[in-house]
């Protein structure tokens, strides 16, 4: 553990404590959907911290978590660290309000087959700012771990599927979604093991089946467990990361996963069998999506510099429509797979160029329905609480930056 934060910090960090602690988008039921673990904020925490937030949740009736601990104190070194840095950052030039960029940007990816680690393999975005911006990039496993990592403040952009977004606009989460980085199809699939004789979606009743919660493969998931008259107490559907599950189907532990590109492939090659494929599901209406979100915050801040990161990702995309062997290469090389590997599972999704994304079936109407509709699905399952109105979907998805692209 640190040693005890400073005086001033501490009292800084119950101020945050007190005020998430009201009726704000970190309430418990919210933290808990999102998959936010107790041991994640446990190293940042002192014991005098701990007690002294603990006789301010009695005051205000709450359940204590170290969770909440963790990020009003998160919450707290960012507001003193903003304050120290403001100074130093004015003097680069870097406010940006009005198109100038900033200092520094740090992005959220995962290991996913897309135009994203061809931005980051060939360093475009590197190129395109130049030596006066930092770029740093922070490996994710899931979506749902983006979300908390843009709710601590630590991230700027960040990949999530569709349905963590819907969660994310559902529970507050301030942050927009400029761009599709790809429309899932046979990349996200449901694979069983071939040896034990399991032939439909009807036959995992008293299976145990993996997935990471709160991503569009456990949406998926469930949406294919419902079609098929079956609900997940029929089901033993457990929480894990996509490289954990690969080592749980290994040790023989899971019937069958729910999970995307690399691992689904080797699921496959070691043996699965696909049940039902995002493909399937979305032609049954239950699209899904991998989406880039962005802080409000640093929207309305950097406009131009979303700009620029928008830009190379259409270039990304453009390259893996009429460069496949460039592209592959550069997937290739971030996932530790063969070019013919990533050829492949780039082919399992769907890419759109700017000028198709601001059409009405995905930006310009089409992805806020469907947010809306995930939303409305994840709450009749009881997996969050509360939805927004239709239209806070509408302006959490913006066509600006995608209509800019030249």
């Amino acid at each position: 553990m640190l040693a005890s934060p400073s005086a001033s910090l501490q009292s800084l960090s119950i101020a945050c404590f007190e005020t998430l602690s009201g009726d704000s988008l970190l309430e418990r039921d919210m933290i808990e959907e999102q998959g936010v673990s107790d041991r994640f904020y446990e190293p940042l925490i002192s014991h005098q911290l701990i007690r002294e937030i603990e006789r301010k949740s009695k005051m205000v009736r709450k359940p204590i978590h170290l969770r909440y601990i963790g990020i009003a104190l998160i919450a707290a070194l960012t507001i003193v660290g903003a304050a120290c840095s403001s100074d130093s950052k004015s003097s680069e030039g870097s406010t940006a309000t009005n198109g100038a960029v900033a200092s520094s940007i740090t992005i959220g990816y995962q290991k996913v087959p897309n135009g994203d680690l061809v931005v980051k393999q060939q360093r475009l975005l590197e190129k395109a700012f130049g030596d006066n911006v930092a770029i740093s990039w922070r490996l994710f496993d899931s979506g749902g771990s983006v979300n908390d990592a843009i709710l601590a403040g630590s991230i700027d952009i960040g990949l999530v599927g569709s349905s963590p977004a819907s969660r994310g606009i559902s529970t507050g989460i301030a942050y927009q979604i400029p761009w599709i980085f790809d429309v899932i199809g046979t990349a996200e699939a449901l694979v069983v093991k071939s040896t034990l004789g399991i032939n439909s979606i009807a036959d995992l009743k008293g299976k145990t089946i993996a997935t990471p919660f709160a991503s569009t493969a456990h949406y998926s998931l469930l949406a294919a467990l419902q079609d098929a008259g079956l609900s997940d107490s029929d089901v033993t559907v457990i929480d894990s990361e996509p490289d954990a599950i690969y080592a749980a189907w290994q040790q023989g532990s899971i019937d069958g996963a729910y999970v995307w590109n690399p691992n689904l492939a080797k699921l496959i090659s070691g043996g699965g069998k696909v049940l039902i494929t995002s493909e399937d599901l979305s032609k049954e209406g239950k699209t899904t999506y991998d989406l880039a979100v962005v802080t409000n915050s640093f929207a309305t801040k950097y406009p131009a510099a979303v700009q620029i990161w928008i830009n190379q990702q259409n270039i990304a995309v453009n390259q893996i429509k009429n460069e496949p062997e460039k592209a592959a290469a550069s997937v290739a090389a971030e996932l530790n797979i063969s070019v013919a590997d990533a050829k492949q599972q780039l082919s399992d999704l769907i890419f759109l160029t700017a000028s198709q994304q601001v059409g009405s079936d995905y930006l310009g109407g089409g992805l806020s329905k469907n947010l809306y509709a995930a939303a409305q699905f994840n709450k009749n399952l009881g997996s969050i609480s509360i939805i927004k109105p239709q239209s806070a979907y509408s302006a959490a998805v913006s066509t600006s930056f995608a209509a800019a692209v030249k």
